[in-house]
């Protein structure tokens, strides 16, 4: 989705120079057409002088070139700024670039503390990144949804604003010397991989585990993998060239002279050449995977590589060498995906347990590899908080919770709850929730494996419909099919947790439509120096479109059981 620009500062507009475009026409030049006083669109690569104006969702600065307004997002620009910024991608209507130099600070900017890509708002007080966030949550229900009358609470504040993360998703790629890093990919519009020193989003033991990996990969002279199409081998290898890793936005850049066919094609020897072993038969690194159990202190690492050989049993003796009892387990996941991500593959254990054991409140968790779980543990504690005040539940209702993951939220509630049902996707997410259930002694949950469209309908023909629904969907939203799914179920409480208030908010349009109402919503800032903003919607049924009776909610209306196999959906 296209960032949506939405006004949080009052800071004055400039004209912006381009140094890419031309220059415009002054008094004593030829008159022109009006056509050809149109500013021309710039180009990637054109330089730009731009003061932001405001920021859009998404986290970018917003500035706006000429009399016409032409959109420019800007990567690294805050309300307040005169930057210089370079173009890497343009549109009919916008472009997106990448700030290179801060000409004139806005009176808001404040030092950076880490040098880390991933935390471009770290340069806003906090607080200013909290008014933002509810600011925002506010505008798109409003503007986006068209919505009123409802109440936005205050935002509730992160309890740590660094060190929060409990996982954390590397990257390999090769400097411009030929060594192996390990970090994150660079700020919009770049094409490396930035190595970490201390990473300020990661616990110090999470720091250490990734230090202890990139030292051993090293040691090995593993190299990185063909992330762009361009030849990447390990130190000291006289085949084909060493590239830096992309960020995974396609920019439309060119690959590597002498590979512009074959690397970037779509055919089976091209992907084999990306996601197969490199030339000495070993796999090559993709990813680093470290996951922490914040209440236990566990670790999890997972090593993600192209097909090929690799002494997996050395790596993780290496790692529990030097962490000890603090290591979980060692996984690796071979992948012959072309896409930037650590999910799918093969993984298998290489040492300890295959899930991490972990604790959310009351509940005694295990956590497989690839399960989702939130990743910022003492506020999930807060988040699902929220959802139990506004779920208002008193002992008897039938819940249901869709997109449930491994169960959390279900099992949190289960305890005020009547009974709760949960609906997930993902076969072994669904597992992971059934052995919780039986592991914390919760009776009254029970799981099932299905598509949330297709599932519902038969859930609530088997259980009745439901009195309270919980709905945590992907930062895509809700369909519009599951939209109507939710609508025929009738429940009288909505709680919608939502990771992007653009898409919660045409969901919250269309469930007002239907015949609920927006009382109220509360931010949660999970992820503080970013942009990602969490909140919590509460809908109550305006009308009873259930029919004449309803429906039974007494426990015992069902035979059922936490341990039972999860249906197909």
């Amino acid at each position: 989705m296209t960032p949506e620009p939405v006004t949080m500062s009052d800071a004055a507009q400039s004209p912006p120079a381009s140094r890419g475009a031309p220059a415009s026409a002054d008094a004593h030049d030829t008159p022109t057409s009006p056509a050809d006083e149109r500013p021309a669109r710039p180009r990637p690569g054109d330089e730009l002088e731009l003061r932001i104006d405001s920021l859009a969702f998404g986290g970018d600065g917003v500035a706006r070139l000429g009399e016409e307004g032409y959109v420019v997002f800007v990567a690294g620009g805050i309300p307040g700024d005169r930057v210089r910024a370079t173009v890497y991608k343009r549109k009919r209507s916008y472009a997106h670039a990448r700030a290179i130099e801060v000409i004139e600070p806005s009176p808001e900017r404040i030092p950076p503390t880490a040098d880390h890509p991933g935390v471009p708002w770290q340069v806003l007080p906090y607080e200013r990144q909290l008014q933002i966030k509810r600011g925002q949550v506010d505008e798109a229900l409003r503007r986006i949804g068209h919505l009123d009358g409802f109440a936005l609470e205050e935002i509730v504040p992160a309890l740590q604003q660094w060190r929060y993360r409990n996982k954390l998703e590397y990257s390999f790629g090769m400097s411009e010397d030929g060594e192996l890093v390990c970090g994150f990919h660079a700020s919009a519009g770049g094409r490396r991989v930035a190595p970490m020193g201390d990473c300020l989003l990661a616990s110090e033991q999470g720091n250490r585990a990734r230090e202890l990996a990139l030292s051993w990969c090293r040691e090995q002279g593993l190299a990185a993998w063909e992330r762009d199409g361009r030849r990447v081998d390990a130190p000291g290898s006289a085949e084909g060239e060493r590239a830096a890793g992309r960020d995974g936005d396609d920019d439309g850049s060119a690959p590597a002279p002498g590979r512009a066919r074959g690397a970037r094609g779509g055919g089976r020897d091209a992907r084999h050449e990306r996601t197969g072993p490199g030339p000495d038969g070993r796999a090559r690194l993709r990813n680093l995977v470290v996951r922490e159990g914040r209440r236990t202190g566990k670790l999890q690492i997972r090593l993600v590589t192209t097909d090929g050989e690799l002494d997996a049993s050395g790596f993780a003796l290496a790692l529990s060498a030097a962490l000890g009892e603090r290591l979980s387990g060692v996984l690796w996941t071979r992948s012959r995906s072309l896409a930037e991500t650590t999910a799918g593959g093969e993984t298998e254990l290489v040492w300890g347990e295959a899930e991490l054991p972990e604790r959310l409140g009351e509940l005694d968790l295990r956590i497989s590899a690839q399960a989702f779980f939130q990743t910022n543990t003492e506020m999930a504690e807060l988040l699902y908080g929220v959802v139990g005040e506004y779920a208002g539940l008193r002992g008897w209702e039938r819940v249901y919770d869709l997109y449930c993951g491994i169960g959390t939220i279900a099992l949190t509630l289960a305890r005020r709850a009547g009974e709760v049902w949960g609906i997930e996707l993902v076969e072994q997410a669904v597992a992971d929730a059934i052995a919780s259930a039986r592991r914390n002694e919760v009776a009254n949950v029970h799981f099932f494996a299905g598509d949330t469209r297709l599932a519902l309908p038969e859930l609530v023909a088997r259980a009745g419909r439901p009195d309270v629904l919980i709905v945590d969907p992907p930062r895509a939203g809700l369909s519009r099919k599951v939209l109507r799914r939710i609508v025929e179920s009738s429940p009288r409480r909505i709680v919608y947790v939502s990771c992007n208030p653009t898409t919660l908010a045409p969901n919250a349009a269309e469930l007002v439509e239907a015949g609920w109402t927006l009382k109220k919503v509360r931010p949660v800032d999970m992820f503080p120096q970013t942009h990602h903003i969490e909140c919590v919607a509460l809908f109550e049924r305006t009308h009873d479109g259930r029919g004449d009776a309803p429906a039974s909610t007494h426990p015992s209306a069902l035979d059922s059981s936490a341990g039972a196999a999860p249906d197909s959906g």
